[in-house]
């Protein structure tokens, strides 16, 4: 027989692992859009000169909105608004 220690015990850490899974598998499709944001902003600063300095703000720009933010950072910068 299993004592009632033991049970919360086990529960607790099913719950613990299944956060664990959530945030990590959070974090790799958060890190799998950082690099192909990253990725596209570098090949079209190479392959179309388009002269675009990597500051903080395009790195985080990058880093939290992916591919969307580096479209966005290009149009921009092809706009002559910003960067």
């Amino acid at each position: 027989m299993i004592p009632g220690p033991e049970i919360g015990v086990v529960i607790i850490a099913i719950i613990a692992a299944l956060l664990l899974y959530k945030i990590l598998k959070t974090i790799k499709k958060m890190v799998v859009n950082t690099i192909v944001g990253f990725v596209i902003l570098v090949a079209a600063n190479l392959v179309f000169g388009l002269g675009i300095a990597y500051s903080w703000i395009v790195l985080l720009t990058c880093a939290l909105a992916g591919p969307i933010g580096a479209l966005l950072i290009i149009l921009l910068n092809y706009l002559g608004i910003a960067f």
